[in-house]
């Protein structure tokens, strides 16, 4: 086969080396020359590069590939490493009841990445105490804020904690419509440099799968909430007037099919939408600063990511493998079934914080009856205007079953948990029966996950444990190899594994571009151990 001729080299000129092409491929550091000899091709590293001449000096072998160095770093967007002071473009995102824990925000930052802190579903005080944990460690991390449409004021106190504890970066998830609470987040401090450039303290990462509502995140603020926070004296006028010259988030994650909320978008379709839309409103608004596309869910192999960054992702996000890593703030129960989760064993169920909107989210359904269970109590909740109307036989079967216990008991310990957090909620129920039967089924969906986060073996059968398809990609990758026993994995080990192989696969794909056949057997991207990454990633290897 004619291969196009790059140049010629010496071999047996030092410092050429030979190598095979696997081993050449994983040394991301080192550019990669290929060599057409005897009919076949010789991959070389350093070899000595003669001038074009007519004819070849003897001995001399013609180029016919190249592939350059790789390293993982830049696979994404490096001025969004360095303005986030991170090595890597991979972020961990967040999982609510503190799944994605201080100890895996913490072993991810140490690492280049970055982790944010699953606040949603805990307690302010549970929120405060972990904020307090990662300031106090100096290492990257962020925070999230889910929307909260029927606890506005959650958002509220979330924000006044992070402004207070001075948490710069928040990811917002969930979000259907901007809200106040989180404008005020974005504009808190915002000030014009001396060079006229315009300093905005906090930064938003929003994670959307929808069109209209990224396009709402990379406009500015909307001026009806600059009003409200200029009357509330939140902002100074000249603070309002900043604000129509930045973007409520300069970067977004695309979310595809993921665990949890999720539209289970197609990244393939997703992605360039959202990239086109950006750059669209860069255009549109004349920003100064740059707009950027993450890209998670999906995000669990070295091919997904290598398919995000060449798309032209900024960072990628992961999600469902985290939560089966050891730092996750789960139980071992959890971690073991999600080693077992296939991709087809996940399932859409209503979601307990958007339950009356009919909002759904993506949980695993092998091994645990919660979807089913789940979505039988939606039903009702749709049918019957209030728990004394349902049916004597089915009120029976639901307290002997999902709730093991009588309804009313049920009400009264959800009525005394509201009365503590959100008396306007117990109010309201009393006037509404059809409201009290939502926040009782609620305490199921709600009671589900915390089951499931705490280990309680006796309720295994009603875990709820958001999943995306990635989980069972993971787990086909990692068949066989050390990261198969939950045990054994961590979020850098894994994240690091991610990025290599994807570094490594955008290296074979520059050749293949070349017309060069890539054997199969160097395009493996089974799991290595972290100090083998390490020792392939090492400054000393890349000039040996």
């Amino acid at each position: 086969m004619e291969h196009p001729l790059l140049g010629w080299c010496r071999p047996d000129a030092a410092p050429c080396s030979g190598t095979d092409l696997a081993d050449g491929l994983r040394r991301l550091h080192r550019p990669l020359f290929i060599a057409a000899q005897d009919d076949s091709l010789t991959p070389l590293s350093r070899p000595r590069l003669l001038a074009d001449s007519e004819p070849p000096p003897s001995g001399a072998l013609p180029l016919v590939g190249f592939s350059p160095p790789c390293p993982p770093e830049n696979l994404g967007d490096p001025s969004f490493c360095g303005e986030l002071g991170i090595r890597y473009p991979y972020l961990g995102g967040s999982m609510a009841k503190g799944i994605s824990s201080v100890a895996m925000a913490l072993a991810l930052g140490r690492a280049g990445m970055l982790g944010f802190f699953g606040a949603a579903g805990l307690t302010i005080s549970q929120v405060e105490e972990a904020v307090n944990q990662l300031t106090s460690s100096k290492v990257p991390f962020g925070c999230n804020l889910i929307h909260s449409p029927h606890d506005p004021e959650l958002e509220q106190t979330l924000v006044q904690l992070y402004l207070e504890r001075n948490v710069r970066l928040m990811e917002a998830s969930a979000f259907m419509k901007l809200t106040l609470p989180l404008v005020r987040y974005r504009l808190a401090g915002i000030r014009r440099n001396d060079d006229g450039s315009i300093h905005t303290p906090n930064r938003i990462i929003a994670k959307v799968s929808r069109e209209e509502l990224a396009a709402r995140f990379f406009a500015p603020p909307p001026e009806a909430f600059l009003h409200e926070l200029v009357a509330d004296k939140e902002i100074t006028h000249e603070q309002a007037e900043l604000a129509a010259h930045i973007p409520m988030a300069q970067e977004i994650t695309a979310e595809a099919d993921s665990g949890g909320h999720t539209d289970n978008r197609p990244a393939n379709a997703l992605f360039p939408t959202i990239a086109s839309l950006a750059a669209r409103m860069q255009a549109e608004h004349n920003y100064d600063l740059r707009l950027r596309v993450g890209l998670g869910g999906g995000i669990s192999t070295p091919a997904a990511a290598a398919a995000a960054f060449v798309m032209g992702a900024a960072y990628v996000m992961t999600g469902s493998v985290n939560q089966a890593c050891r730092e996750s703030g789960t139980s071992d129960e959890v971690r073991a079934m999600l080693a077992e989760t296939r991709q087809a064993d996940v399932t859409m169920a209503p979601s307990a914080d958007m339950f009356e909107m009919g909002v759904n989210v993506q949980v695993l359904k092998r091994g645990t009856m919660f979807p089913m269970r789940a979505q039988k109590l939606y039903e009702i909740y749709r049918a019957w205007p209030s728990l004394e109307q349902i049916p004597t036989l089915e009120r029976e079967k639901l307290e002997k079953t999902i709730f093991q216990a009588p309804l009313e008991q049920i009400w009264k310990i959800t009525r005394d948990y509201f009365l503590k957090r959100a008396p306007q909620q117990v109010s309201r129920a009393e006037q509404d029966p059809k409201h009290r039967m939502a926040l009782v089924f609620r305490w199921y969906l709600g009671q589900a996950a915390h089951w499931a986060k705490d280990g309680d073996r006796s309720r295994r059968i009603d875990y709820q444990i958001w999943c995306g398809p990635a989980m069972g990609a993971f787990n086909e990758w990692v068949a066989d190899s050390f990261l198969e026993p939950p045990a054994n994995r961590d979020v850098v080990t894994v994240g690091l594994n991610i990025l290599f192989g994807a570094a490594l696969m955008t290296r074979a794909s520059v050749l293949r571009c070349q017309g060069l056949p890539i054997p199969r057997e160097a395009l493996t991207t089974k799991p290595l151990e972290l100090a083998h990454i390490k020792e392939y990633l090492s400054g000393e290897n890349a000039r040996s």
